[in-house]
């Protein structure tokens, strides 16, 4: 089923451990028309910082309460590297964003995430070209 980005804006993101916020905004990638990053407004208990989540830490979302788990914790996005949302992201502090969180760099390597990778929540069965990766052991959502 396909969602609008649109209708997403103001899911809540619920961390392994409690609330983080509600999405305000999205981060495409300009070359790939792929969403690289969530902007999440992280509301009072981080004085409203805003906050990149990146797909790759997306779990099953609940359509119906409107909200998106993540597999990180509150913590980890409270000492997350910072970032200015009115701005481009700086390949800079992508290289921080990815390191900090353990995640691949997504412009290493021909697919969209990286050399085979791929966000499973963002991506369906459908939508993967699976002879562009034959030998791609990743479960397919």
């Amino acid at each position: 089923m396909l969602h609008s980005t649109q209708e997403m804006k103001d899911y809540a993101i619920g961390a392994t451990d409690g609330e983080i916020g509600h999405v305000v905004d999205f981060f495409f990638d300009d070359q790939s028309w792929v969403i690289r990053y969530l902007v999440v407004e992280t509301g009072s208990w981080l004085m409203s910082r805003k906050v990149l989540i990146s797909p790759f830490a997306l779990q099953d979302a609940d359509w119906m309460h409107k909200r998106l788990p993540v597999q990180i914790t509150r913590e980890q996005v409270k000492h997350s590297p910072d970032v200015d949302t009115q701005k481009p992201v700086s390949r800079q502090h992508e290289m921080a964003y990815a390191d900090y969180y353990g995640y691949p760099y997504y412009w290493d390597g021909s697919g969209l995430w990286g050399d085979g990778l791929y966000a499973p929540q963002l991506v369906s069965r459908k939508d993967m070209d699976i002879s562009d990766n034959p030998h791609s052991s990743a479960p397919l959502v």
